[in-house]
């Protein structure tokens, strides 16, 4: 398969192809958000609320397949934004007759919310305080101070939270619970489990393994905190999820031939009965392993006893929902996150100074975009970059195709709905989608609303649909700029990061007893996850500059390491003999990957030396400390 390594762009071409594939919820997913951005737009249109396409921005950057999690989010968001914006009214009066103190407070601001965003669990909701902030700040250039005061801060609070409100009322009557997702996803794991057993096809097998537990966890957590489902069947649905992953993981570990081909039948046959069951809530059959099923292979016997135990109360595993804190274990020792709100900041500030020193306020969309268009390496920023243009390009186009031929022939709010609706159909469909085309999605939204959404109704203004669209490439040009000119952060470094995590994950489960390494599904979830973030890493490589991306020969060094994780997580899980050896390699390798760390630095253990009767898991942990040492 094609690698950055040697056949970038093919790579990407068949990863955007993949991405925008459907899948099962992501229909339903599309429709609520279009219609969901209708419904925002004609509020804000009938209650004369500005900015409604920035309302309907936050609709497709929030809304997510978890109803509840819509929920908590923009409960969360309605009260910061409530203390924000009421909190500034005073702050307004003294800073009225000072822009230079107004500029530095909003810079201050956003740096602290665009680090939050970085090294907390508060996310792109910190971005977006950041920019409810900067925006109430920057309207008194605009108008009175006392009209900022009372109307302007009245309309920036609706702005932000009335699309919340909405949010929660529609994600409590349409939205797809926690619960049921937790069911989509056993079945999911146990009908691939049964497509690989049958036709060896691992591609889907290997997404979802990617997936980790992370999101399992959360869902779980939403469904006990929101109460959706009964306390029994969230404790089972917890084990259930896990069981399935661990089922998942020994499919793809079991070896072509193990069982024989029957053994393998009977065992997809209970998988799909099991998915069936799970689907409809009906009762789970008991699976019997017939005489000699396992064929003495290790990973076909805990498929028969995962089966066997998604009957039980625990699903089969007693699993507790890993709690992530609120900050990040290295928000103030690692500069990443300091540097990455410096940049983003300077960025916001210096679209707001060249607008407002042009006198074009009609171009102020820079300084929105500067606070959702950056991330932590040069390769995802220059990555999203053209995502955002190549999506602004598609919104705008389609945006004044609507001027042109639809607005003449709408009279009414409603007609308007309808457009947004049918526009915001394949926006949804790709923001949707993997996060590799997501934010092109995001894009195509977000630049279609700003074109047509002007004033309080339909808008044939072609003038303020230029200077939106050019305030948006004038954003993503200065983000490019600071990311790539100011400290710049290759992905090779996040590839690294990620691969001392895997390693270090992959070492636990190695040290642990034989027969405790099929149980311990978080650290199998963390290698897997690790290892997948890192490929992805690695395949943003062909986006950065051609003298900050590593050369060929490091790329393939980094994938080397990456297809020795993924062959030795099934065989060290499932292994019947210690692996203490092993364990300490891997802790070698993974010191020699920590981001801090120069490698040079880092000599290769003695027992990398090749040995010849040395096990495959020896030998393969062996490789990585020689690829990890250069």
């Amino acid at each position: 398969m094609a690698t950055a390594a040697d056949a970038p762009w093919r790579m990407i071409a068949r990863q955007v192809w993949s991405d925008l594939q459907p899948f099962e919820g992501r229909l339903g997913l599309t429709w609520r958000v279009a219609l969901l951005c209708a419904i925002t737009a004609a509020v804000a249109m009938m209650h004369r609320i500005p900015e409604s396409a920035i309302s309907c921005y936050l609709i497709i950057f929030l809304m997510r397949p978890n109803g509840a999690e819509c929920v908590g989010q923009a409960i969360g968001l309605i009260i910061l934004a409530t203390l924000v914006v009421f909190g500034m009214a005073p702050l307004i009066q003294a800073l009225a007759e000072t822009p230079l103190l107004r500029l530095a407070v909003i810079a201050g601001a956003t740096f602290l919310f665009l680090f939050l965003s970085s090294a907390s669990q508060l996310g792109e909701i910190g971005a977006i305080i950041g920019l409810v902030i900067a925006f109430i700040l920057t309207m008194v250039d605009l108008v009175p101070v006392g009209e900022i005061v009372t109307r302007g801060l009245l309309y920036a609070w609706a702005m932000a939270c009335m699309p919340m409100a909405l949010m929660i009322g529609f994600c409590l009557v349409l939205g797809t619970g926690p619960h049921t997702l937790l069911r989509r996803t056993v079945a999911e794991r146990l009908e691939a489990a049964a497509g690989l057993l049958e036709t060896g096809d691992r591609r889907q097998a290997t997404a979802l393994l990617a997936e980790g537990q992370a999101e399992v966890d959360k869902r779980v957590l939403m469904t006990r905190i929101f109460y959706t489902a009964p306390k029994a069947e969230a404790q089972w649905l917890a084990g259930a999820a896990a069981a399935a992953y661990r089922l998942l993981l020994a499919a793809a570990a079991a070896p072509a031939d193990a069982g024989g081909d029957a053994a393998r039948r009977s065992l997809a046959d209970g998988c799909r009965r099991a998915a069936l069951a799970v689907r409809r809530r009906a009762p789970l059959p008991l699976p019997m392993a017939p005489e000699g099923a396992t064929g003495g292979a290790p990973a076909l016997a805990v498929i028969w006893r995962s089966l066997a135990g998604l009957a039980a109360p625990d699903g089969g595993m007693a699993t507790t929902p890993a709690k992530a804190p609120f900050l990040a274990p290295d928000a103030f020792t690692n500069p990443d996150h300091q540097r990455y709100a410096l940049k983003t900041t300077a960025a916001a500030v210096l679209a707001y100074l060249i607008y407002s020193l042009l006198d074009w306020e009609g171009i102020a969309t820079a300084m929105v975009t500067c606070y959702v268009a950056a991330l932590g390496t040069t390769g995802e920023t220059a990555h999203k970059l053209t995502l955002r243009i190549v999506g602004c390009l598609i919104g705008a186009l389609m945006g004044i195709l609507a001027i042109l031929f639809v607005m003449p022939h709408l009279t009414s709010v409603g007609g308007l709905m309808a457009l947004v609706f049918c526009a915001i159909l394949p926006a949804a469909w790709v923001s949707t989608g993997n996060e590799r085309i997501s934010y092109g999605g995001v894009q195509i939204g977000l630049a279609f609303l700003l074109t047509v959404l002007n004033g309080f109704g339909p808008s044939l203004d072609m003038g303020s649909a230029r200077d939106r669209i050019i305030g948006i490439l004038l954003g993503n040009t200065l983000v490019f700029i600071m990311f790539t000119n100011f400290w710049p952060r290759s992905a090779a470094v996040e590839v690294r990061r990620r691969l001392s995590g895997a390693l270090e994950a992959l070492a636990r489960l190695a040290a642990l007893a034989p027969a405790a390494r099929v149980d311990a599904v978080n650290d199998i979830a963390a290698v897997a996850t690790d290892t997948a973030a890192a490929k992805m890493a690695l395949d943003m490589t062909p986006f950065e500059p051609r003298g900050q991306s590593p050369a060929p020969a490091e790329l393939r060094r980094l994938y080397g390491v990456i297809d020795e994780i993924v062959a030795l997580l099934p065989a060290v899980t499932f292994s019947d003999r210690p692996h203490d050896d092993e364990a300490r390699l891997f802790r070698s390798a993974a010191a020699t990957f920590e981001p801090e760390r120069d490698p040079a630095l880092t000599p290769a253990p003695a027992a990398v030396m090749t040995d010849s009767d040395a096990p495959d898991t020896l030998a393969r942990a062996r490789h990585i400390t020689q690829l990890a040492a250069g």
